[in-house]
């Protein structure tokens, strides 16, 4: 019977795992510069990546810089993303830190969490995701897929997502963290997902149990 894996020998697995099944892996939110991606990740709180994504092009026919959607009335926004739930706040958001950037920023997105944190509906999360997908800093933005996936795989207690990002960041060599944090999505997506797991068909469950 196989040992079981340490937790160093898990993590090692895991990586040359998803590194072998998503060598490139691609941003799911369609985006054409930071100000577009900072809107789909805002959008996407509490929405799927697809629905965000059929969203976003009537949103930004209408506006897909800080200067013009400054200009939109928040209820023409909220009539726009409501398929993406939260409807109310996101709108508030989208046009309050549309106002921030003109002001503020020259129309930029900022290139600092500190900054980023501060816009309104701008959370850890979401400003880790900027800062790796648009900036290429290193960030591990940890989402529920991620958080759940870490606790499964026993990369961390589970208690919190920002437990999980601290357990993760110390396991995983800063290199990997922008490549890492999609290829583990598209695993839960693919292989791993909270409902009907099928352990037969997921290889890094499979073999780390």
């Amino acid at each position: 019977m196989q040992k079981r894996m340490n937790k160093k020998e898990r993590v090692k697995y895991i990586a040359e795992q998803l590194e072998a099944l998503y060598p490139e892996p691609p941003i799911p939110l369609r985006h054409k510069d930071a100000y577009t991606l900072l809107i789909a990740v805002l959008l996407s709180a509490q929405c799927t990546d697809e629905r965000v994504n059929k969203v976003t092009p009537e949103l930004f026919a209408v506006a897909d810089n800080p200067y013009d959607m400054a200009q939109v009335p928040v209820e023409q926004i909220q009539a726009i993303i409501r398929p993406c739930g939260l409807s109310p706040r996101k709108s508030q958001a989208i046009s309050m830190l549309s106002k921030i950037l003109v002001e503020q920023y020259q129309g930029q997105v900022p290139e600092s969490f500190e900054a980023l944190e501060a816009l309104p509906g701008v959370g850890h999360k979401t400003a880790s995701v900027v800062m790796s997908q648009a900036f290429g800093h290193p960030a591990f933005p940890v989402d529920t897929h991620i958080h759940r996936l870490a606790t499964r795989w026993r990369l961390t207690n589970g208690k919190s997502v920002e437990q999980t990002e601290k357990d993760l960041k110390r396991l995983f060599d800063k290199s990997l963290w922008n490549k890492l944090h999609l290829q583990i999505i598209y695993y839960g997506r693919q292989y791993c997902p909270a409902r009907g797991h099928n352990l037969e068909k997921c290889i890094i469950c499979r073999t780390i149990e």
